[in-house]
């Protein structure tokens, strides 16, 4: 079990003050959430215009890297990042410095050609399920099983509904015989209640301004650190009982 920090994701530049858009401000924030008790983080890292950019990993996982040294370092390879398949692997396969783990939507047409083109080049795989019909399709993938680790994420703002999707995967897990780490998260709404049932079913979790800005009292945090240690907080509190 641990709690990952989800530095910025796709968030505009005006959805938090202390949102990290440049190499160095991801591994400042990092340092500091490493030092909240986050033990990965994952980073969308961002071009010189602030939008994301699959080709500015090269100028940023050695950033954070010197600042977190011996933390694990993982990307998004979301389609919307390039918004062009050809583009999206082409950029990938000229990584001259490669992430320790990226993460790849099974919901995205392309997604069993990046999850080859990653398990090729040395990167770690973290498949992020949805949906049901997202975990129905990993496991018909011939090199399922080689994934370093199963993403729940679930954007479903309705709690009962969102539970009942993560079981659901979960299920369709478990009937596979898919015995990979779990790393649940939620949403927005659901962030809280997710890091709840992460440490109720000894999953991993992850927080951070990529998931929320709030923290569990529905107040806004003041940087990611901050929502870190509130995790990381409630993870040792269950160790506790």
């Amino acid at each position: 079990m641990i709690v990952q920090a989800c530095l910025n994701g796709a968030r505009p530049v005006d959805f938090h003050p202390r949102l990290p858009l440049t190499a160095q401000a991801m591994a400042l924030d990092g340092a500091a959430c490493v030092d909240a008790g986050a033990a990965e983080l994952h980073i969308h890292p961002r071009g010189p215009d602030g939008r994301e950019s699959l080709s500015a990993v090269d100028a940023t996982i050695p950033a954070v890297r010197r600042a977190c040294p011996g933390t694990l370092v993982g990307v998004s390879t979301g389609a919307w990042i390039e918004s062009d398949e050809a583009q999206t692997r082409n950029l990938i396969a000229a990584w001259s410095e490669l992430p320790d783990y990226a993460s790849v939507n099974l919901s995205e047409f392309d997604a069993p050609a990046i999850i080859d083109l990653l398990h090729r080049r040395g990167v770690g795989v973290e498949a992020g399920l949805a949906s049901v019909a997202d975990a129905e399709r990993l496991i018909t993938l011939p090199d399922h099983r080689r994934v370093f680790r199963v993403l729940i994420e679930i954007e479903e703002q309705d709690l009962d509904v969102a539970r009942q999707v993560a079981d659901g995967i979960a299920a369709v897990l478990d009937r596979a015989g898919m015995r990979r780490p779990i790393l649940l998260h939620g949403f927005d709404a659901t962030v809280w209640p997710f890091v709840g049932l992460a440490r109720q079913r000894r999953w991993s979790t992850r927080v951070g301004l990529e998931d929320g800005k709030h923290l569990g009292d529905g107040t806004t945090a003041r940087d990611n650190a901050a929502l870190v240690a509130a995790a990381v907080a409630m993870f040792h509190a269950t160790a506790a009982d």
